[in-house]
């Protein structure tokens, strides 16, 4: 499991996903999100924007972060 220290309250899915290069680009995180392809705390979301905060982990293609 990787983690990902947050600088600020929380951080947007689709931007920690191009952040962390789970996608290549912002473009392709939102393809995933909208497709279904992505887990938070083990549930499906289709949020583009969801806030992401501290305690929560996100899934997407077998890498499981943990926001800290």
């Amino acid at each position: 499991m990787k983690t990902f220290t947050l600088t600020s309250e929380y951080i947007e899915m689709n931007k920690l996903m191009k952040l962390l290069q789970l996608t290549e680009t912002g473009g392709q995180a939102k393809i995933a999100i909208s497709q279904g392809l992505v887990t938070l705390n083990g549930v499906t979301e289709l949020q583009l924007r969801k806030k992401l905060r501290k305690g929560d982990k996100v899934n997407f293609d077998g890498v499981e972060v943990e926001m800290v």
